[in-house]
């Protein structure tokens, strides 16, 4: 079920009622949370609530039994067995094609060809997402960084939260399934709030990304067609979509999320005002940034070491993370890439440089600001290319006709050329409000308005939202990984 579809404008509402109106307990809202969550997930494919709830098991399971361990031996083959089950069922479903593909490549490449025949296997949504979550609770549970639930629909509610279910953020254990152990009174400030981030990102997902997707949709697969600035147009397009599109789920996720009294954490913040490469990942998909430095980082050593040990976790953790993104070589690219271009600032010391947001107390930005924010935000769509793209040929040919002295002409407006314009104006528009709010939680946090103020900003925003937003329920992008 969509967000921005029929049946969620439906089902949201009925649910909200129900939780508060009818559930009297908290453990009549987690089971009413257990089924509309599974609802919600079963309505694309009920086949896979299978491995939701066969995930579920086996981590509250071993969460248990890690509880009354105490043998550090049997400990670990407890983790253990969390770690091969999850990420195997994972790997197996999300990986196993590409292996046999690229296993087939090599032997044809030194004259063996084989035909071992791929599997028909379509990937679960949001399969990467809940795996994370799942692990995150066993290895803190190992860890002694919290005890075990022994409250099973807790757990399961945890797990399947509909909100964040199938494109997060991926939400850690101790921070979320502490909030389904408590009892929960409904907050008007916290709900209204909620109403507000929902309306944001709509906004994103409708008229920014879905707008921004028609024309960088056109431009990637007819790139030969057009001129190099025409190109870079393209990606700044797809820039846009894919940050629309992914933070505006992560805005309904967690404004759905207050409605019900539950509290997220931000995924995001304002990443293309970023002015390098480590600020922005540090702004960007902030939940599965941090999942990784913890569970894998760290683990790994870290920032720890000689500089030869650092720059080998980096390489690590940008590579899996491109990988856990998709099984594509154009996914590890992207990768290695953003790597590239954060292993200077780490040989210099200075990835930790810009903690505090851009030009905080003040309108504008200086200029030197301003020239490290295009330059950060350059080097980013030059690795979307590799990330949008259907394959290494299709990335590198994209980029070396963009790479041309046609990038100084004036671009193409594509067909339709008035609804380009208007994709371009909304844009700017777009930047100049995230910009005014890129200290708040998010780009519509407007609390501090007068009512009159904030009601006009609403009917303004469902304006712009029922005159330029696209209405065919598109999917959104981090569904497939």
């Amino acid at each position: 079920m969509l967000f921005n579809s029929i049946e969620f404008s439906i089902f949201l509402p009925l649910v909200f009622l129900i939780y508060w109106f009818i559930a009297k307990s908290t453990k009549q809202q987690n089971i009413l949370i257990v089924c509309s969550s599974y609802l919600f997930y079963g309505w694309w494919d009920w086949r896979f609530l299978f491995l939701i709830l066969l995930s579920t098991i086996i981590d509250y399971s071993i969460g248990i039994k890690l509880n009354s361990e105490t043998k550090l031996q049997k400990r670990k083959v407890l983790l253990y067995t969390s770690i091969i089950l999850n990420l195997g069922i994972l790997g197996f479903l999300k990986y196993c094609n590409f292996f046999i593909e690229n296993f087939n490549s090599v032997f044809s490449f030194f004259g063996q060809p084989l035909e071992i025949n791929t599997l028909n296997i379509i990937l679960p949504v949001g399969i990467s997402f809940y795996t994370f979550q799942t692990l995150s609770y066993t290895i803190d549970v190992y860890k002694g960084k919290m005890k075990a639930t022994n409250n099973f629909i807790a757990f399961a509610s945890f797990v399947g939260f509909f909100p964040q279910l199938v494109a997060g953020p991926i939400e850690r254990a101790k921070n979320l399934l502490p909030q389904f152990t408590k009892p929960r009174k409904f907050n008007y400030t916290q709900a209204s709030d909620g109403m507000r981030q929902i309306l944001w990102g709509l906004f994103k997902k409708m008229v920014i990304a879905d707008n921004c997707a028609v024309f960088a949709n056109d431009i990637f697969n007819n790139y030969a067609d057009y001129s190099g600035s025409t190109l870079l147009l393209g990606a700044i397009f797809f820039a846009f979509q894919i940050y629309g599109d992914f933070s505006g789920y992560s805005d309904i996720a967690i404004g759905t999320a207050r409605l019900f009294g539950f509290n997220l954490i931000k995924n995001f913040a304002f990443p293309y005002f970023s002015r390098d490469i480590a600020e922005f990942w540090r702004r960007w998909h902030i939940s599965l940034s941090t999942w990784f430095k913890d569970y894998l980082y760290i683990p790994l050593g870290g920032s720890k070491g000689s500089k030869l040990n650092n720059i080998k976790n980096v390489m690590i953790i940008f590579i899996v993370s491109g990988f856990w993104h998709g099984a594509n070589w154009t996914f590890i690219a992207w990768g290695f890439i953003n790597a590239l271009y954060f292993l200077p600032l780490l040989l210099s010391n200075t990835n930790r440089k810009h903690i505090s947001t851009v030009a905080s107390n003040k309108l504008f930005p200086s200029m030197i600001e301003v020239y490290q924010i295009i330059k950060t935000f350059l080097l980013t769509i030059i690795a979307w290319i590799f990330f949008r793209a259907n394959d290494m040929s299709h990335a590198f040919s994209y980029i070396s006709k963009m790479i041309h002295k046609s990038i100084f002409s004036i671009p193409e407006l594509i067909t339709p050329k008035f609804d380009m314009l208007y994709t371009l104006v909304l844009l700017i528009i777009f930047v100049m409000i995230e910009w005014i709010h890129r200290n708040k939680e998010y780009g519509f946090e407007i609390s501090y308005l007068t009512k009159k103020q904030r009601w006009s900003a609403y009917v303004l925003l469902i304006i712009l939202i029922m005159t330029f937003g696209v209405f065919k329920e598109n999917s959104f992008i981090y569904f497939q990984f």
